[in-house]
């Protein structure tokens, strides 16, 4: 059984179509995956890697000999979308991915009634235009479109990869952090909540993985786009506190 974190993070990052695409796998602490353990997914470029984490991962045990059954299983509970909601790299990522897709909208709309009032315009000369002068008119106008619609394309097309590569790195920490919390508990086996109909809290390690990743991985830094100031992701405001806590204190929050 491939053992891998549970892509459930992906399918449920708010407007992320392409990462939703993830295949949905069990997480198992502590064993290789596919040899690629340890090795840092592509970086988009202008995105700040996250910061190394301070324990390193726990080293896969060599393999069982045969006919020898595997351990019993200890088993561990994450809640990925609970962590979604209090991760602020997470909530950084989506709200600043949502802006551009709205400031793409708002361009796309203007383009259109653009088009549409130099269509009206040419029609309104049409009478007054040889059939060489229309030709011409006709031509430049369809070029300038062309030429927008493949811009807005590309943005939007950038969007997309933008988006997917900070979900990745925002998955990388997670895959790190649920290791290093299932080691120190001593779990061999962590369950996506969702697969799970009823546990004990001693089994959740949800609030703990929350934590941790938000140490791990604050903010991840994207690259701004043309004209673009990129405010600091560390100034965001906290996110709201899981059920049952409590909000942090007043001079900690960002007036």
């Amino acid at each position: 059984m491939a053992r891998t974190l549970p892509a459930a993070l992906a399918a449920m990052f708010l407007a992320f179509p392409a990462a939703a695409q993830q295949n949905q796998q069990w997480f198992v602490p502590g064993q290789q995956q596919g040899g690629q353990q340890g090795q840092r997914p592509a970086q988009p470029s202008g995105q700040r890697p996250a910061q190394a984490p301070a324990q390193r991962p726990p080293q896969a045990p060599p393999p069982l000999a045969a006919g020898q059954p595997p351990p019993a299983p200890v088993i561990g509970i994450v809640d990925v979308p609970e962590i979604q909601r209090v991760s602020s790299a997470f909530t950084q990522v989506r709200e600043a991915i949502e802006q551009r897709r709205g400031r793409l909208n708002e361009d796309l709309q203007r383009e259109q009634q653009r088009w549409r009032d130099e269509q009206q315009r040419l029609a309104n000369d049409r009478a007054n235009l040889s059939p060489e002068q229309l030709r011409n008119r006709e031509r430049d106008l369809q070029d300038r479109i062309t030429d927008s619609q493949r811009v807005l394309r590309d943005r939007a097309r950038d969007i997309e990869q933008l988006a997917q590569g900070a979900l990745r790195e925002i998955e990388q920490a997670l895959g790190i952090v649920i290791r290093q919390v299932a080691s120190t508990r001593g779990v061999n086996l962590v369950l996506p909540r969702p697969l799970v109909i009823f546990n004990e809290p001693p089994f959740d390690l949800t609030e703990e993985v929350a934590a941790q990743l938000n140490r791990m991985i604050p903010n991840v830094t994207l690259p701004a786009e043309a004209g673009e100031t990129p405010a600091p992701a560390q100034q965001r405001p906290a996110n709201p506190p899981r059920q049952g806590q409590q909000a942090p204190a007043q001079g900690q929050r960002r007036n």
